[in-house]
């Protein structure tokens, strides 16, 4: 009966099988995703059929990233961009033709009609891709792209974890966009940009992306008790592909 979130998987595939085996997930288990399912490794088609079958056999919860807005985009209208391409695009569009997932309506509802901006559980923690600007909180975001492109609050957390706690109310303005949540967890920002392959937690947010998409692993943590298991390296996984180097 756990609740395990995982982080930003980009086509890794084989690293999100990992995940699942080495943390011994079962049926009981709920699974919080933060986005960032496709673009990087050779196997995002693979990977969105994977989450929708986990989703019939289990409580899910899956969060929108960027990199998934533009394979929306594209699976539901051909749309593309210059940008997307050069970021993984390129990868995902092969991975859905070589699969024979590019007619599959299952993949295009999941991006249309299942990924959520947001979650908050019944303990009020916060789950989302990126982050968000309001001081009043995520229900008061003014703008929409902030839930998965957002730095800031990574940043602010950073900050906030330095900080002695008699000075803490003197530095962040208030209200604070922490208070509103007991925890906070993010992905889109790799750990591995902090010299580190595993979870951070900078005051009450943590972050679970810990650079699948590059020379990282991908990480599933149990919120309850904060223990976590990783995939090996995707370089390993994948020896003759580059991720989103």
């Amino acid at each position: 009966m756990r609740t395990l979130v995982i982080g930003d998987i980009h086509g890794g595939y084989k690293a999100l099988l990992q995940v699942l085996d080495r943390a011994k997930v079962t049926i009981e288990d709920t699974l919080i995703f933060l986005g960032d399912y496709v673009d990087g490794w050779s196997e995002s088609a693979e990977t969105i059929h994977k989450l929708i079958e986990l989703s019939k056999t289990n409580k899910c919860v899956f969060i929108r990233g960027n990199h998934d807005l533009w394979c929306g985009l594209w699976l539901q209208k051909g749309a593309t961009n210059p940008v997307w391409l050069a970021n993984g695009g390129e990868e995902t569009i092969q991975s859905y033709i070589k699969s024979g997932h590019l007619a599959n309506f299952e993949h295009k509802n999941f991006f249309l009609d299942t990924l959520k901006n947001y979650h908050i559980d019944n303990q009020n923690r916060l789950f989302l891709h990126a982050g968000f600007t309001s001081m009043h909180g995520v229900g008061r975001e003014e703008y929409e792209s902030n839930y998965y492109w957002d730095r800031t609050l990574w940043e602010a957390a950073l900050l906030a974890d330095k900080v002695d706690e008699k000075t803490l109310e003197d530095v962040l303005t208030s209200p604070k966009r922490f208070n509103h949540y007991t925890e906070i967890y993010i992905g889109h920002t790799p750990t591995t940009d902090y010299k580190r392959d595993t979870p951070i937690k900078a005051y009450n947010l943590w972050n679970i992306d810990t650079g699948a998409a590059f020379t990282g692993k991908l990480t599933i943590l149990d919120i309850d008790t904060k223990e976590f298991w990783q995939s090996d390296p995707l370089q390993i996984l994948y020896p003759e592909e580059k991720g989103r180097n």
